[in-house]
C-alpha cells in the first residue's frame, strides 16, 4: 500500500517525468519495452497467479465497496493473461501465463458492489475477453484446458447478458434510475467486447447473436457526424462550448475502440479510410491525451480527458492499425511506439492514473499488447 501511494504521489508532484516522445521508433526499441514490461509483471504476479490484492491501496478510491477492488483486480489479472498470451514464449513466461488462467478461470465471480457501483461489468468484460482469446491459442488446445477456459467464458457471458442494458450497452455505475439491469453504459466499454463475442461465437460456445447485434447498434448510436463517438448514448448527445468530451478531441481513445470493434463485427461502413481518418485524428491531436495521463481527478483536463484514456486507447489504436492492408502497418506502428516508450518506467511498469496496483497491471499489460501487436507475431492480437 505504502509504494503506491509514494508512487502516485511521485507521480503528482512531477516524477519522475518521462522524456518527451521523438521521432517514429522501430521494432528493436519495441521488443526493449515490451520484455522490461513482461519482466515487471512476473516480478510481481502472486504465488496464486494474481496481481494485486483486492484492497483500496490508495486515499485515490475511497467510497467503492470491497467488492469492487476484487472486481477490478481480476480484471487486471485477465489483461495480464491477455499480455503473457501475446508475447514470445519462454518456459518462464509460460508458467506465469499458466498460473494467471487457472487463477481467472477457478475463483469466485466478483459480486456487483452496491446500487450505483456494478464496477464487476470489468471482470466480465475483460475476463470473458481473456478466456476467448486463451481458447483461440494452439497452446492451450489439449488437456482440461477447452473445458476449462469454455466453462468460465460462458459463466463470464451469463454476467454480460445479466447486466446489458437496454439500449444495448455496457457500463460500470448506474443510474439515473437504479435497477437490477442496470439503465446506463458507455460506447468504449461495449466496443472493447464485442470482437470477443463475435470470435466466442465462431468457436462453437452459446453466444446469442442478439445480443452482439444490440452491442453493435448502440456503439453505431454513437457515432456522431463529426467522427467522435459520444462517451455515452443520449437522444441530445451534450456537446456545449468548446471542450465537451464528445468533440473529436474528446474522443481519440474512443475512436479507435469504436472502429476496431464494428469492423470486426462486419460494419463495411468502417472502410481503411474511416480507420485512416480515426487514427491521423489520434497522433495529432494526441498532446490532450498527454496531458491528462496521470491527473488525479477523472476528466478534469482539456476536453474532459481522463488518464485513464491512455493506455486503452494506444492498445486500440493498434489493433486499428492492422486492420488496415499490411504494407502500411509499420510506418503507423512506429509512430504509435513513442508515446509508449516514452511513458515507461525504468522498472517496466506504466501507470496512466493514479490508485491502486490494478491501475499499473492494466496499463502495464495495454502498452505490451500495443507494442507487441506491431511486432512479428502481432497477429494474435486481434
Amino acid at each position: 500500500m505504502l509504494t503506491v501511494l509514494l508512487l502516485a504521489g511521485a507521480c503528482l508532484q512531477g516524477g519522475p517525468k518521462p522524456p518527451a516522445a521523438g521521432g517514429p521508433l522501430g521494432t528493436d526499441e519495441a521488443r526493449t519495452s515490451v520484455s522490461r514490461g513482461v519482466r515487471f509483471l512476473l516480478e510481481k504476479q502472486n504465488a496464486d497467479g494474481s496481481w494485486g490484492t483486492g484492497t483500496a491501496e490508495s486515499l485515490f478510491e475511497l467510497g467503492y465497496s470491497k467488492a469492487s477492488f476484487y472486481a477490478w483486480k481480476m480484471a487486471g489479472g485477465a489483461l495480464c493473461s491477455l499480455a503473457l498470451l501475446a508475447v514470445d514464449e519462454t518456459p518462464e513466461r509460460r508458467v506465469a501465463l499458466e498460473r494467471s488462467l487457472g487463477w481467472l478461470c477457478e475463483q469466485p465471480l466478483p459480486l456487483r458492489g452496491n446500487d450505483w457501483d456494478i464496477d464487476n461489468t470489468w471482470t466480465w468484460l475483460y475476463g470473458f475477453i481473456a478466456v476467448v482469446r486463451a481458447a483461440q491459442d494452439p497452446r492451450f488446445a489439449q488437456g482440461e484446458w477447452p473445458a476449462l477456459l469454455e466453462k468460465r467464458g460462458m459463466e463470464f457471458y451469463a454476467g454480460l447478458e445479466r447486466v446489458q442494458e437496454p439500449k444495448g450497452g455496457w457500463g460500470y455505475y448506474e443510474g439515473p434510475v437504479v435497477s437490477r439491469r442496470p439503465t446506463w453504459s458507455t460506447s468504449f466499454a461495449t466496443a472493447c467486447v464485442i470482437p470477443a463475442l463475435v470470435d466466442a461465437k465462431a468457436l462453437g460456445w452459446g453466444i446469442d447473436p442478439a445480443v452482439i447485434d444490440r452491442a453493435a447498434r448502440y456503439v453505431r448510436q454513437c457515432r456522431l457526424p463529426s467522427g467522435a463517438y459520444t462517451y455515452d448514448l443520449d437522444p441530445i448527445p451534450a456537446i456545449s462550448g468548446g471542450e465537451d468530451i464528445n468533440h473529436v478531441k474528446g474522443s481519440l481513445s474512443r475512436i479507435q475502440t469504436c472502429h476496431w470493434a464494428l469492423r470486426r463485427a462486419g460494419d463495411e461502413r468502417i472502410d481503411d479510410e474511416r480507420i485512416r481518418w480515426g487514427l491521423e485524428r489520434f497522433f495529432e491531436h494526441h498532446r490532450f491525451l498527454d496531458v491528462a495521463r496521470l491527473m488525479p481527478v477523472p476528466h478534469e483536463s482539456w476536453y474532459r480527458n481522463a488518464g485513464y484514456f491512455y493506455y486503452f486507447g494506444h492498445y486500440h489504436a493498434a489493433l486499428a492499425i492492422n486492420q488496415l492492408p499490411e504494407a502500411e502497418r509499420e510506418a503507423w506502428h512506429a509512430r504509435l511506439r513513442p508515446h509508449l516508450v516514452k511513458t515507461q518506467w525504468q522498472d517496466g511498469a506504466s501507470q496512466d492514473f493514479p490508485g491502486s496496483f490494478y491501475n499499473v497491471t492494466y496499463a502495464t499489460s495495454f502498452s505490451i499488447l500495443a507494442l507487441q501487436a506491431g511486432l512479428p507475431g502481432g497477429e494474435r492480437i486481434r
